[in-house]
């Protein structure tokens, strides 16, 4: 099973991009067209949230209208620059699995790898949180299908990252979260967003990974007094492959490169060459590979 992640997708309104710093609209169709256009085709994508840059119901308008380009079947769950009712009035009625009411929590029991998503909004903050009914809940709902591997997703990461002012929105109840996920072992994978980075850890027996942006990147600085930057890098999106074993996440931009070499054209007979390497090794120097 392939799982597709995007997150920090920061739509705005026309001529509103992140304070005209990016294209946040034009980033997104483009992480879209990249996925329907995957030789690979994606089993899902997943949204870790910050879908609009500030919750509002036009901006929920124009994100629905890029999203609803995807080939793939999506699941969706907010960030703290999302506003939870605008943005349930603008999927429910095309994404059934959301809640009525209450947090954004769901599970999905449909694919080889079970989906649970939590909510860790806060009402009117950045920081994020996970009550003791969203932990109660989470609980129940790994403790339903112990057998099943399981990926939760989530908004806020529950790690601290050495990024400080990130690190100060961070997510409070973590410690009650991790330890709710370490009684669970059939929890493969957390995906987290929020962090505009690619950052993983070992947590709660499992491990956590969070996704680059689809827009602009926070600047990789950890030491405990810089000043808080945010960098025009690639827009990123992230591709999680269940082995049937384990997960292997890779990391890649989605814009075309400005150049690139098709190896079949360095090589006189690929054909050939493509069914050794497919035997697999040993290959010595000087052959292949040069």
């Amino acid at each position: 099973m392939l799982i597709a992640q995007i997150s920090d997708l920061h739509v705005a309104e026309a001529g509103n991009f992140m304070r005209n710093f990016v294209d946040a609209n034009a980033k997104l169709a483009a992480a879209v067209d990249y996925l329907n256009a995957m030789q690979l085709h994606p089993d899902v994508v997943i949204a870790t949230g910050d879908l609009t840059d500030h919750g509002r119901a036009e901006q929920y308008e124009l994100l629905a209208a890029i999203l609803d380009e995807l080939d793939v079947p999506l699941f969706l769950i907010t960030g703290n620059h999302d506003e939870r009712e605008p943005f349930r009035h603008a999927f429910a009625a095309t994404h059934p699995y959301l809640p009525r009411e209450g947090p954004i929590q769901y599970v999905i029991d449909d694919y080889e790898v079970r989906l649970v998503a939590v909510d860790t909004t806060r009402i009117d903050h950045h920081d994020g949180e996970v009550d003791d009914q969203r932990l109660a809940w989470l609980d129940r709902t790994l403790a339903q299908r112990p057998d099943d591997p399981t990926v939760v997703f989530l908004h806020h990461p529950p790690f601290t990252t050495g990024i400080w002012w990130m690190d100060c929105i961070g997510l409070s109840g973590a410690r009650k979260l991790e330890s709710i996920v370490r009684s669970h072992p059939q929890a493969r994978l957390v995906l987290a967003g929020h962090l505009h980075r690619p950052i993983t850890t070992n947590w709660g027996a499992t491990v956590v990974s969070t996704a680059p942006s689809t827009t602009h990147q926070t600047a990789c600085n950890m030491h405990p007094d810089h000043e808080p930057v945010i960098a025009a890098e690639p827009p990123m999106l992230q591709l999680h492959w269940w082995t049937g074993d384990a997960f292997v996440s890779h990391t890649t931009v989605f814009e075309p490169p400005s150049d690139r070499i098709e190896i079949a054209t360095l090589v006189a007979d690929w054909p050939s060459a493509k069914a050794r390497i497919r035997q697999g090794p040993p290959f010595p120097k000087g052959g292949l590979f040069g």
